[in-house]
């Protein structure tokens, strides 16, 4: 998933300083001026100013840099933006917490962030789980967009382990996740990538794959959820890292879960079957209505696409992937597909799905061990392919230009 922006793109007065040292010096006075107005004490209107104001330097990136060196005013910005507020919350509350989330999409800040304010992670997860925080939104963004990095991502399964005696941190997180109504004043779709990239670590996989929590088979219906892409993709992203342990494919793909349909379904189109192609596939994706749409973005598309890959790593899982029809909404797919680089992703797909098997010995894909130098040499296809596909992307923005171009009466 992208970094999170919400606030304006650009600096807070509009005109650029002479040089970078002018630039550090007035934003230093800036923030030295601010300061005393974010503080809870302030006046509300002055503060609702200033917190406008620190959102709006946010939007340029120099600013942003240079805010990150005021440990003091980035206190206070967290301090704004997650301190107890009465009903109904004031503005600046939110102008605090979307000023936190533009800082936390750049990684680089990510250790000034957290040297200023040791606990945010901890901090910002007690507000996301907040049914009534009315920014909790903003704050699941800001966590997203911190998770993404290994270190941040590592404190915030700390603060999931240390919640309530008895409750389960990541319990509490899903179950919010996979319930719209969780908090009436925010949507949450954040919680999707906060949970995509907590199933990068091992334990986090652990608990999502556990057969006793039915974790897996609660996410599997937001593989379809039209409200959000965000929330749709951190789901995708989350069942896409689960496929990496093999050992639970077989899990997986059987009855228990049986996972292939709901990546397959938002894969296929209103496309019409034979009768007996039709039998091949699973109940879910037979007959689907002529305005069936297609995943619409590209990037779930091809996360869809790569957690069915990594089903097919072993043999077993190679064979149920083929006996439910997958070949068939991929054959489909990928004459309609119109990004390069995810047609690529299901041309691949398919080879292995039709191809011959491996030899014996190297049934697991995702345990063979590949020699230095062909490594090598597929890093320079791979290398090569992403070269062919910027190349077929660039032939697509010029297609319409040219076109005109060429209708153009002479």
């Amino acid at each position: 998933m992208g970094e999170t922006k919400v606030g304006p793109g650009v600096s807070a007065d509009g005109v650029a300083p002479a040089d970078s040292h002018t630039l550090e010096a007035s934003l230093e006075a800036e923030a030295a001026k601010l300061l005393p107005f974010l503080e809870p004490a302030a006046r509300a209107d002055l503060q609702a100013a200033a917190a406008q104001h620190v959102l709006a330097m946010t939007g340029s990136k120099p600013c942003r840099q240079l805010l990150a060196g005021q440990a003091t005013l980035l206190r206070a910005l967290v301090e704004l933006a997650t301190a107890p507020a009465p009903a109904p919350a004031p503005a600046p509350a939110r102008d605090a917490a979307r000023a936190l989330v533009n800082l936390a999409a750049d990684p680089d800040l990510h250790e000034s962030l957290l040297a200023a304010e040791p606990g945010l992670p901890a901090r910002l997860l007690g507000r996301v789980l907040d049914p009534q925080w009315p920014w909790a939104e903003e704050a699941a963004a800001v966590l997203a967009n911190l998770s993404r990095e290994p270190g941040p991502c590592a404190e915030l399964m700390e603060a999931l382990a240390a919640a309530e005696p008895g409750e389960c941190g990541l319990e509490r997180l899903v179950c919010a996740l996979c319930r719209p109504d969780y908090n009436a004043r925010a949507p949450l779709h954040y919680l999707g990538p906060i949970l995509s990239n907590l199933s990068q670590r091992p334990v986090a996989r652990a608990f999502l794959l556990d057969p006793d929590r039915c974790v897996v088979q609660r996410l599997l219906p937001l593989t379809q959820y039209s409200d959000s892409s965000v929330r749709r993709g951190g789901v995708v992203g989350t069942l896409r890292n689960c496929c990496f342990e093999h050992r639970h494919h077989e899990w997986l793909l059987g009855p228990e879960v049986d996972i292939l349909p709901f990546l397959l379904l938002p894969l296929a189109g209103p496309e019409e079957f034979s009768e007996e192609e039709m039998d091949r596939l699973p109940v879910d994706l037979q007959y689907l209505p002529s305005d069936k749409q297609r995943e619409p973005d590209a990037d779930i598309r091809k996360m869809l696409i790569e957690a069915i890959m990594l089903l097919t790593a072993t043999a077993s899982g190679r064979q149920q992937v083929r006996d439910q029809g997958a070949y068939l909404i991929l054959r489909e797919l990928h004459t309609w597909e119109p990004e390069p680089d995810v047609r690529l992703a299901c041309e691949k797909l398919i080879q292995v799905l039709i191809g011959d098997e491996p030899e014996h010995g190297m049934e697991n894909l995702l345990e063979v061990q590949v020699p230095e130098d062909v490594e090598q040499q597929l890093q320079k296809l791979d290398l090569q392919e992403q070269e062919e596909c910027q190349r077929q992307q660039l032939e697509q923005q010029l297609a319409p230009d040219q076109q005109a171009e060429d209708s153009t009466p002479t």
